[in-house]
């Protein structure tokens, strides 16, 4: 048996060098091929969208900024089960309850901290009342972390100003739940 020498286990292009690859780049063929992509498509109609005047269509299933809703009558609908809380995988859901003089338990307070809510949306199926719901706003924004933080009056006005849009899209969802 013959061992192989170090000269028979030689490389086969040892400095490397490749002529087609100074060619490519002395020529900046990456460049034109560049260009001739940007003009290809420099005249045809553009499918931007321009975000302030324009909007994207949202899916009807879209969730966004958290609201409470109330009954026709103005009586908030929370009932404190605190299901909402259990369920929320982020904990951004803070409840407290009291007990009224009518033996029925309200929130007295009710927090959303939306810099950890991750928007799954086991808040709304989890209530039993529908009181909690994520509706199809979705240009809010905050300065700074406390204004993401949505309180139980923040929450009602949100779903007193949108209880009209929130009835439509929970009837149109109806027949899929």
């Amino acid at each position: 048996m013959s061992n192989p020498t170090p000269s028979a286990v030689v490389p086969s292009s040892p400095s490397g060098f490749s002529l087609k690859d100074f060619l490519s780049s002395f020529l900046l063929t990456e460049l034109f091929k560049g260009m001739a992509l940007t003009g290809k498509y420099a005249f045809r109609s553009k499918i931007t969208l321009e975000y302030p005047e324009e909007k994207t269509p949202l899916s009807p299933r879209f969730r966004g900024l958290h609201a409470l809703r109330r009954y026709e009558n103005g009586e908030e609908r929370c009932i404190a089960c605190k299901l909402c809380e259990a369920v929320c995988p982020a904990m951004a859901i803070t409840i407290e309850s009291v007990e009224r003089a009518d033996g029925s338990r309200r929130t007295s307070r009710y927090d959303i901290d939306l810099t950890k809510c991750i928007f799954c949306g086991f808040c709304e199926e989890s209530c039993p009342v529908d009181s909690i719901v994520e509706t199809h706003i979705l240009e809010y924004h905050g300065e700074t972390r406390g204004d993401l933080y949505y309180t139980k009056d923040m929450l009602l006005a949100v779903g007193d100003r949108f209880e009209p849009q929130i009835a439509a899209a929970k009837a149109a969802d109806a027949k899929y739940r």
